[in-house]
């Protein structure tokens, strides 16, 4: 990086009142928590619910895995600036951050796609699912995706950061993100934006692309089932999918899509607010509200966790009766 500042300055939302701060801070903690402990409870039900021992569950275990990532490599930040007048980040941090944070979007991209290939078997291929999408298959392509998505952040990050930056070094964002980065730089940023945005296309166009094709032929499929319950199932099934499709790649292609063009600071913030904080909010409701097996099994662990609490709280009050007796006390 040819450059002699050695932090950058995240503005995030220091434009708007100390009021409306307050309110967003309170937004984006409750929004943090809500995260963790929705994908949190979703990772533990698939791991220790036999029910849920299938490729599927394992796959929504893994999205929760990479919704976890997404919001604890950018909130945690947010929550800490808006507590500090000073802002700060190093040039390190803000590599880290951007890289991780590319990574994990880009695999779960691919992830994505994974996740329709998974549905276009068991609905397309019912009979050869089973033995086609084996447990060593699963792991696979999970691996698969963890390492293009390393491979393509690790293309960009390093795109961005050859980049000389000679000043002003406050990016007017609440992560370090590629396009205000790139709005920094101190020479012409065409070659390298073309660069990043074909880096996009191959690791978000061309998963969505067999996500579009997986959905053609389940939707033939569907068509072609004889039985109205096979057909409400089958879109059932889908459904959930779908929605984050939707929600996912409706926002991110519209901000790392679209480099080159004339950009808004509030709206790239805005689209980066939803796709940061209110999608990992969101998922773990999609999959759990309309899945019956999910909410048996999450009703299971909470129940569970709660007498386990209850034992440990009886046999902490009883371990105290019992010292306060040996120490010849009593009330």
């Amino acid at each position: 990086m040819h450059t002699n500042i050695t932090h950058f300055f995240l503005l995030g939302f220091s434009d708007l009142s100390p009021s409306l701060q307050g309110v967003l801070f309170m937004f984006f903690l409750l929004a943090y928590v809500l995260t963790v402990i929705g994908n949190g409870l979703i990772i533990l039900a698939v791991s220790f619910e036999p029910v849920l021992n299938t490729p599927m569950y394992f796959f929504l275990r893994n999205l929760s895995f990479h919704e976890l990532c997404s919001i604890t490599i950018t909130v945690p930040k947010v929550l800490e600036n808006f507590l500090s007048d000073e802002k700060s980040v190093s040039v390190l941090s803000c590599v880290f951050q951007m890289f991780i944070f590319f990574a994990n979007g880009v695999s779960e991209c691919v992830f994505l796609a994974v996740m329709a290939l998974d549905r276009y078997l068991a609905i397309c291929h019912p009979l050869r699912y089973t033995s086609v999408m084996s447990k060593t298959l699963c792991y696979q392509l999970t691996v698969s995706s963890l390492v293009i998505g390393l491979f393509v952040s690790l293309v960009d990050t390093s795109i961005v950061f050859s980049l000389p930056y000679c000043g002003p070094n406050h990016i007017a964002h609440f992560f370090c993100d590629v396009p205000p980065l790139l709005s920094l730089a101190c020479s012409n940023t065409f070659k390298h934006e073309l660069s990043i945005f074909i880096s996009c296309l191959c690791g978000a166009a061309l998963p969505f692309l067999l996500i579009v094709c997986s959905y053609i032929k389940i939707l033939i499929s569907i068509l072609a089932m004889r039985s109205s319950e096979g057909r409400q199932k089958a879109l059932s099934t889908c459904s959930s999918h779908l929605v984050s499709v939707i929600l996912f790649y409706g926002t991110a292609m519209s901000m790392y899509l679209r480099l080159g063009t004339s950009r808004s600071d509030k709206n790239d913030r805005m689209i980066s607010l939803f796709y940061c904080l209110v999608i990992p909010v969101i998922n773990p409701l999609v999959y759990s509200l309309r899945n019956k097996e999910m909410k048996a099994a999450l009703r299971k662990l909470i129940l569970k966790m709660k007498n386990n609490l209850s034992e440990v709280a009886n046999s902490s009050d009883a371990a105290n009766i019992k010292t306060i007796h040996h120490s010849g006390k009593y009330y």
